[in-house]
């Protein structure tokens, strides 16, 4: 071995941006801050303590007193908008999800306690039926047993309405029925709710990751598997989301999701590259638990993972994060 070392010829050294944090700071072209994050919270009706959901760690099924006290901590620490999503006891589930326009919704007490603790807050609020019916699915059955396209839409109409009349700032159609979009704008638009707006759940994909929410909101099936393959998308599919963003932008959204999240980053890329309305991603309930799973067996450094599954979705393209990490990451970043 020599006793000089070498010394390379280069005129290029990439290594000298990396040199110290202060200079990764000032070339970092991707930044994740508090006000890029939406939390999803919980909500049942009852008293006493918040239900945990034993597939999601640090997640709890909220009562409307700790529901507000967790949203006046969350504008504290500068995050600007959650997304409510009701767990509904079983005895009250139908086939044709009649709770959901019920005024004993929780879901509407919830909006309007929310509304109420912390009014800059923006509160988004899911348009599907699964948390309403006994077959878990989004949607009216036929008499097939086929989730029926129209029917569902009617439903989901009033469904919107009724949330925007309890104070929602933004309508969230998750259920992938066609036509959703436009039908719910004419109706909020008819009903004088024309400032309310529609974040569609654009590409939302037939995804295994879903399981651990499912938990959350207790809509599970009778039966042994829920197959919502006829309406939520093929995961084998890229052009198919551009022609549902495309749909969903000519008939009012004001905003898209792709869902999900970290599997889906192309997905994100291709949709950011196609539209200009604000894009939203969730990082959904699976790819939490796994994250919060692989830590606890030691496999990954928790932390580390945790943030950079944030970031990689927010450098594909993401303008809003849906995230149940939002919360706890919030100290650490910048608004």
């Amino acid at each position: 071995m020599s006793a000089n070392p070498i010394e390379l010829s280069l005129l290029r050294r990439m290594r000298r941006n990396r040199a110290t944090a202060s200079l990764r700071s000032l070339v970092r072209e991707t930044t994740l801050t508090r006000g890029d994050l939406v939390q999803p919270l919980f909500i049942r009706a009852g008293e006493g303590e918040p239900d945990p959901v034993e597939s999601m760690p640090r997640v709890v099924r909220h009562t409307l007193r700790s529901l507000a006290e967790e949203c006046r901590l969350l504008v504290g620490r500068g995050i600007p908008a959650i997304a409510l999503f009701p767990s509904i006891d079983g005895s009250k589930k139908d086939a044709l999800g009649t709770h959901a326009t019920a005024s004993d919704n929780i879901l509407f007490e919830a909006i309007r306690s929310v509304k109420s603790a912390c009014p800059s807050l923006v509160v988004i609020t899911d348009v599907a039926l699964d948390p309403y019916t006994d077959h878990g699915h989004d949607g009216l059955l036929n008499g097939r047993g086929e989730v029926d396209n129209d029917s569902t839409v009617e439903a989901l109409q009033r469904l919107a309405l009724t949330q925007a009349q309890a104070g929602a700032d933004v309508v969230a159609p998750s259920d992938m029925m066609d036509g959703r979009v436009k039908a719910i704008r004419e109706f909020l638009d008819g009903e004088g709710y024309v400032e309310t707006s529609i974040l569609a759940y654009a590409a939302k994909y037939a995804s295994g990751y879903y399981g651990p929410f499912r938990d959350a909101v207790k809509s599970g099936s009778k039966h042994a598997r829920l197959d919502k393959r006829g309406y939520q998308m093929d995961p084998s599919n890229v052009r198919e989301a551009l022609l549902e963003v495309k749909l969903d932008e000519e008939e009012g959204a004001d905003m898209v999701m792709v869902k999900p999240a970290g599997p889906y980053l192309d997905i994100i890329r291709a949709v950011r590259e196609y539209t200009l309305l604000p894009l939203a991603a969730y990082q959904v309930s699976g790819e939490y638990a796994q994250i919060h799973a692989a830590a606890r067996l030691g496999w990954l450094d928790y932390d580390a993972t945790r943030d950079e599954s944030l970031l990689a979705i927010k450098r594909a393209g993401a303008d809003m994060i849906f995230t149940y990490f939002a919360a706890e990451v919030a100290d650490s970043l910048t608004r």
